[in-house]
């Protein structure tokens, strides 16, 4: 088991009750989440969410999430002894964005996702940045930081998976 955290940064209203049908689907209990208004994008709503399931929780609720269209969000996955950390991000934009982390949060990038980067900059160090900033999430960070503000003092709910 382990535990983690999703952060919806912005959905449209119309949205809500299927992002927790999805969450309660993944999580196997329903999941009435605590809904605010977004201050970073007129007429959204944020949430935040606490959860704790099997390792696999984190790729799930992404999954169930990512198709809804209009909405941010991020996920957080805490590392266990068997399986690395993860963050799931996502923007209609952007798509979803994927990085194993450590016990502190930091992303970790294996020998071959770095191999792959060096591979398809080739000699170009700007291209090699434009890589590595995308392996790390940086284009998600960047847009998210403003939404993420929003969340500041908000109160959290957690949530288990029945098993």
């Amino acid at each position: 088991m382990t535990h983690g955290v999703l952060l919806i940064h912005s959905a449209p209203r119309a949205l809500t009750p299927h992002i927790e049908w999805a969450a309660g689907g993944v999580l196997g209990v329903p999941c009435p989440i605590r809904w605010e208004d977004q201050p970073a994008h007129r007429g959204t709503l944020r949430a935040e969410m606490g959860w704790r399931g099997p390792d696999d929780t984190g790729a799930r609720l992404a999954s169930a999430l990512r198709g809804m269209g209009e909405i941010r969000f991020e996920i957080t996955q805490e590392p266990t002894p068997s399986i690395d950390g993860g963050r799931w991000s996502y923007t209609p934009e952007l798509g979803i964005h994927y990085a194993a982390t450590d016990r502190a949060g930091n992303t970790m990038l294996s020998e071959d996702h770095v191999r792959g980067c060096l591979e398809r900059a080739g000699t170009d160090p700007v291209a090699m940045r434009r890589e590595l900033d995308v392996a790390l999430g940086t284009p998600w960070d960047e847009e998210l930081e403003t939404y993420r503000y929003g969340a500041e003092g908000t109160p959290m709910r957690w949530l288990h998976r029945v098993s």
